[in-house]
């Protein structure tokens, strides 16, 4: 399926194409002031959630944790990621990019564990904006922006999923210094990989 804009009189129409035969819908190309009003404010979350994330690494490095350090500059990416897919969203639905100062984020923590509570915590936090955001364009009648954050949705899962995972081992690793050794060695094989959506294979 393909959108196309054809100008006549100065009037700007917008067609939906199904088979290669435009079809006069006169459907919207233009995004809805809410729905983008609250994308651009994920997209601050998403860089906000970045910024945290860089900060855990600089933490974990400077305590002598070198993979957790990398697994948090992984999600440091990530974040990024997750804001240039709403920002590529916003300029292809003819919307308005309004990018906004990025609050201070925390810089330490009590320990390994507290870091990692803390990134569940946050990530939780993000999952309920996510819903948010679905359930207005749901209330919007917005279905292209919904199919969009489909695979956010999804993402969420994973997020927490992998948190919650890396904070059971701490849990069962306690003092261990070899444990937690090895639970650092892991988390630094940990590589980046680009966002589907933004790859083209979404």
């Amino acid at each position: 399926m393909r959108c196309a804009w054809m100008k006549r009189h100065q009037t700007a129409f917008f067609y939906k194409c199904t088979n290669n035969k435009f079809n006069p819908l006169n459907l919207e190309i233009m995004l809805n002031k809410k729905v983008e009003e609250a994308l651009n404010a994920q997209i601050n979350a998403e860089m906000w959630s970045a910024y945290l994330y860089l900060s855990m690494a600089a933490y974990c490095h400077a305590n002598g944790n070198p993979g957790m350090g990398n697994w948090f500059q992984v999600q440091f990416q990530e974040e990024q990621d997750h804001a240039k897919i709403m920002f590529n969203y916003i300029i292809q639905r003819g919307g308005h990019v309004e990018l906004k100062a990025i609050d201070a984020v925390p810089t330490s923590w009590e320990n390994p564990l507290d870091v990692f509570e803390s990134t569940l915590a946050h990530e939780q936090k993000v999952t309920s904006l996510i819903n948010n955001l679905f359930a207005l364009t749901t209330q919007e009648n917005d279905y292209a922006t919904q199919s969009m954050l489909k695979w956010f949705v999804d993402e969420q899962v994973e997020e927490e999923e992998n948190a919650q995972n890396i904070i059971d081992n701490l849990r069962m690793i306690k003092d261990n210094g070899y444990g937690l050794y090895m639970l650092d060695k892991e988390l630094g094989a940990r590589v980046y990989t680009q966002a589907a959506p933004l790859t083209n294979k979404a």
